[in-house]
């Protein structure tokens, strides 16, 4: 009885060793699985937070559809609330970066935001994609110095001037048409007072101007502002035909448009972004009713079976250009993380800045299967702004009936001419 094969300790002492070998096998195995953490920045809480509960779910959407994983490598999101706020944003995004240890940073809201957040990238060489703040100064940074710039990754919004240009075109149109015959040729600016809502001011304003208006006011107010009564008795009292602006904040564009019917304004009145988040038209109610802006809009099947997912799965409807842009944005995103791993081996901050510069700053890699924009792409000229127009990144100027919104310009999408409400006429 000395065999081994049958001495009980032995077997004893074996099937320890296959157990141990199994656990620390499987745990081995376990512990070798990768991950990327993905800084994504939103504003979760402040003016504007409905926004950034969309661009959660939306993202949320995107990394549900491909299981978290980017073949063998987990997917794990920090999600960084900005509180609308440029100093705010800047330290917990480097509180992201030192002790959270994100890998990549995505998105972004407000302009004054991404602003601020690009130097954070700047420092650390951290590789952002995909920011949706448009003002000019992100595109002064990176034309004064592209080397350090080069880790913002693309603006998902163009400088104003390219998109806003629609305004004047559609009411030149119904001009010329003998749909309208404005008793004036006055033009008054508003807005939110910060790169963005001056960026676009400057940019309808020269529009205007250069188109024969003349633009007799321009006044902005601050972030979350409610109170533009007096604002409003100025544009009635100056008989002005066109109010242009842009507010970023849900209560401030909703309490400009219910106040201006309350005072009378007997203007046209552009209010680009009122659609922005999806319940606007319950925060505007028939206030909005002839009000021009200019977003995307549902207009593909693709693009309708998201917003009807996203509203059972999170009981609203998503505003077209922040959730369904962001569900873009992300998809795009997960195309970059692809496109890395397939090309350069390994989901390495190193790895998807080479992912950047050699292919979407390029225009090699582009995305043609979004929901809201038939291509997005960059090329060296055009960066960091996306290439804008026909079959690239283009918004319809639209006008609002009972919460409905009708394409109006350009001619080829226009669904009906732009109406005038009769205290114009």
């Amino acid at each position: 009885m000395t065999s081994t094969a049958r001495n009980p300790l032995i077997l004893g002492l074996s099937a320890l060793l296959v157990l141990w070998v199994s656990f620390f096998g499987i745990t081995g195995a376990m512990a070798e699985e990768k991950t990327v953490k993905v800084g994504s920045i939103a504003p979760l809480t402040g003016p504007a937070s409905r926004v950034g509960e969309e661009f959660k779910n939306a993202i949320t959407m995107a990394f549900d559809e491909i299981g978290w994983k980017i073949g063998d490598t987990k997917i794990e999101i920090v999600w960084i609330d900005s509180e609308s706020d440029a100093e705010k944003a800047a330290k917990a995004y480097e509180r992201a970066i030192v002790k959270d240890g994100i890998d990549v940073g995505y998105n972004t809201w407000h302009s004054w935001v991404s602003v601020s957040c690009m130097e954070v990238a700047a420092k650390y060489k951290m590789p952002h994609f995909f920011s949706f703040g448009a003002g000019k100064l992100i595109n002064d940074n990176y034309k004064k110095d592209p080397e350090k710039y080069k880790y913002w990754v693309g603006k998902t919004w163009p400088l104003a001037e390219k998109l806003s240009i629609g305004y004047i075109k559609a009411l030149d149109d119904a001009i010329a048409k003998g749909i309208w015959t404005p008793k004036s040729k006055k033009v008054a600016v508003y807005g939110v007072d910060n790169d963005w809502g001056r960026n676009f001011g400057a940019a309808v304003k020269k529009q205007f101007e250069d188109g024969g208006w003349e633009v007799v006011i321009e006044e902005y107010a601050q972030l979350g502002e409610t109170e533009f009564y007096p604002l409003l008795s100025k544009i009635k009292r100056g008989k002005v035909a066109v109010a242009v602006g842009s507010m970023s904040d849900p209560p401030s564009v909703s309490a400009f448009i219910k106040q201006s019917r309350e005072v009378g304004v007997k203007s046209m009145i552009i209010s680009d972004g009122l659609g922005w988040v999806g319940e606007w038209y319950n925060l505007t109610g028939d206030a909005s009713d002839y009000v021009l802006d200019q977003i995307p809009q549902w207009n593909t099947p693709k693009a309708i079976q998201f917003r009807d997912q996203f509203k059972a799965k999170y009981g609203f409807e998503p505003g077209a250009s922040s959730g369904g842009l962001c569900y873009d944005t992300a998809r795009f995103f997960i195309k970059v993380l692809k496109t890395t791993q397939e090309k350069y081996g390994e989901l390495t901050r190193e790895n998807l800045v080479k992912c950047a510069e050699e292919l979407v700053m390029t225009g090699k890699l582009t995305f043609t299967d979004g929901i809201m924009i038939e291509e997005y792409k960059y090329t060296p000229e055009t960066f960091p702004d996306p290439v804008v127009g026909k079959g690239a990144y283009i918004f319809p100027v639209i006008q609002y009936f009972k919460g409905n919104a009708n394409i109006v310009w350009p001619d080829e999408w226009k669904k009906a001419d732009i109406q005038i409400p009769d205290n114009l006429k």
